[in-house]
């Protein structure tokens, strides 16, 4: 794999370090992300979005999710009941499992539900109104305006 120097983009940018601090931890992550527990991103409107896991066989106090410093961490711990049980095939996997997601600046929970064996973490992005585009009227000089400056103009011809 190849290693990327950021180190110019500091130098060349101010504001930016965000976005060169997330390229570095794409790039740095030696370490194969786990597929456990499956799950599936969705756009759901302009600025919603969902988050799908498959947590069958965990019920709802086995399961947590945080917001913890822009990272959506969802964990799983199961209670070990198969004592005395003794099975012949075993390919539904209950393992305590921990995944992160990284939210991006202005997007925030909404909210979780369980059914039928799926997680769904609803998520907005809620821009704040100073962020948001606004439209400049362009004013029109005065008449007035105008002419006195064309009277000044003439003076000192």
């Amino acid at each position: 794999m190849r290693h990327f120097d950021f180190a110019p983009l500091y130098r060349a940018t101010v504001g930016f370090d965000q976005i060169a601090d997330l390229m570095d931890r794409v790039l740095a992550s030696d370490t194969a992300q786990p597929g456990y527990p499956p799950y599936n991103i969705e756009k759901t409107a302009d600025d919603a979005y969902r988050i799908s896991i498959a947590v069958a066989g965990f019920a709802d106090e086995d399961l947590s999710v945080e917001v913890k410093e822009q990272a959506l961490v969802v964990s799983a711990r199961k209670a070990d009941n198969d004592e005395g049980k003794s099975y012949l095939h075993r390919g539904i996997a209950t393992r305590a499992f921990e995944r992160r997601f990284h939210l991006a600046d202005h997007v925030r929970v909404q909210g979780a539900t369980h059914e039928n064996g799926m997680l769904h973490i609803d998520l907005k992005r809620e821009i704040p109104e100073a962020l948001k585009p606004r439209r400049i009227a362009i004013a029109r000089p005065d008449a007035q305006m105008v002419e006195k400056d064309v009277v000044d103009a003439e003076a000192v011809n």
